[in-house]
């Protein structure tokens, strides 16, 4: 294997571990103080998705469809989320209510603030184009071989 892409793999679990870590400890919201981070992502998911499936989320996740499942409920009591009825009579899907819109989108500003504030004396706009182009590519490669 590539020692740079080795390298590279390395540096991008990093980045999700340690960045994971720090906006966790660091953001200063109710909305982050109400939901845990998988309840979010939960939200984050469907809102850039769309309505999908429990085993669609797990697999987005990367947990078994038992492990979303309460989290899945907290959302539905919450009023966060609710079933859709699919073509397929066996098949539910989830997708966002109004407030769970708008915890989505609100939720985005702060994390979004956050980064940039955490990032915009440390990393110039070359950096920053360069950065766009190499997650842009590797977004596309992903979504090309996950489908």
């Amino acid at each position: 294997m590539d020692k740079r892409i080795q390298e590279a793999v390395e540096l991008f679990q990093q980045v999700l571990i340690y960045g994971t870590e720090r906006v966790l400890r660091s953001v200063e919201d109710p909305l982050w103080k109400e939901y845990s981070p998988e309840q979010m992502q939960v939200l984050n998911i469907i809102a850039k998705e769309g309505a999908m499936t429990a085993g669609r989320i797990a697999m987005l996740q990367g947990v078994h469809k038992s492990a979303v499942s309460n989290r899945l409920k907290k959302l539905k009591d919450k009023e966060l989320l609710h079933v859709l009825q699919s073509d397929d009579k066996r098949e539910k899907l989830l997708d966002l209510t109004e407030k769970g819109r708008v915890a989505a989108k609100h939720s985005n500003e702060v994390l979004h603030g956050y980064i940039e504030k955490l990032l915009i004396n440390q990393v110039d706009d070359q950096e920053i184009e360069q950065f766009l182009m190499t997650f842009r590519k590797l977004k596309e490669i992903l979504k090309t071989n996950g489908e």
